[in-house]
């Protein structure tokens, strides 16, 4: 099975972004990961996401605020197809990944969303070993080797900051996890497949504080190597862990930027109301 997408057409012209202010200082002296244009999303007859067109670089956290209901959570989907499970949905626009279409008619889906991992904001663990967890993505893309399967594991596991508590009960049942624990294996298992982009929705919302605080060092840790996006409802957290904000408003991009700036002195009125708390 081929993990490559196929590249874009050259005739696909970059058009001008229509709905967000996206300040200069948003740019960034990295290669572009992903990249959307004029994207909007609609769930039946309701439209949920707005001709969104943003920059995403690589190796950086790139954060999306907003109130609840704002698109934030179905423009995240969208970057690796997953609201295609979703029946009566459509798109019109463009996900470019690395300047290719993700929608193209050749792209295999399976593929995709193993270059584009998603954690999601419950943590998902499945009813198995956490070794078990750990080794399903690479089991399903067909690796038996048992000795390559536990170097993925072990190595997954740390990049987590899970294995020094879980590598003398791999065996056990990661139902047994705390949540934190459990929130962290769920990366490990993203992670399992190597992939080039990890989404993270709401990663610790239903975490404690401390637990809050290790996902919050793992996302600062996981940029060196990885590109990731995350939905937060939480502005402080945002600003801790991100290099650039997205700020959401009733499915547009009303604005991005740098994160300090964006918080400091944000561009739109819109912004400035949200991030002090004059509405949200």
């Amino acid at each position: 099975m081929s993990t490559e997408l196929k590249e874009m057409p050259e005739s696909v012209q970059h058009r001008p972004q229509q709905e967000a202010q996206v300040s200069s200082s948003s740019v960034q002296p990295t290669v572009a990961k992903i990249e959307t244009r004029d994207l909007s999303f609609f769930y039946g007859a309701n439209q949920a996401l707005f001709d969104v067109s943003m920059t995403v670089p690589e190796r950086a956290v790139t954060a999306l605020i907003g109130p609840s209901g704002c698109g934030k959570s179905t423009f995240l989907r969208t970057l690796n197809r997953m609201n295609d499970l979703i029946l009566e949905t459509r798109h019109t626009g463009q996900v470019l990944l690395e300047g290719s279409d993700i929608f193209a008619r050749e792209v295999d889906v399976v593929a995709l969303r193993k270059r584009v991992g998603m954690v999601f904001q419950k943590s998902n663990p499945f009813p198995k070993s956490i070794y078990e967890n750990v080794a399903f993505g690479p089991r399903v893309a067909g690796l038996r080797n048992k000795a390559e399967l536990s170097n993925i594991v072990e190595r997954s596991l740390k990049r987590a900051a899970l294995w020094d508590e879980a590598k003398d009960r791999l065996h056990q049942s990661a139902l047994e996890l705390s949540g934190g624990q459990q929130q962290r294996l769920c990366i490990a298992r993203a992670l399992a497949t190597d992939p080039d982009v990890l989404l993270m929705d709401e990663p610790a919302s239903a975490l404690d504080p401390a637990s809050t605080a290790k996902i919050e060092d793992l996302v600062f840790e996981l940029k060196q190597n990885y590109t990731i996006v995350i939905v937060t409802h939480n502005m402080q957290q945002a600003s801790r862990v991100s290099d650039l904000t997205a700020f959401f408003f009733e499915g547009h991009l009303i604005e991005m930027g740098k994160t300090k700036e964006l918080f400091t002195k944000p561009r739109e009125k819109q912004t400035e109301d949200y991030i002090t708390g004059r509405f949200g």
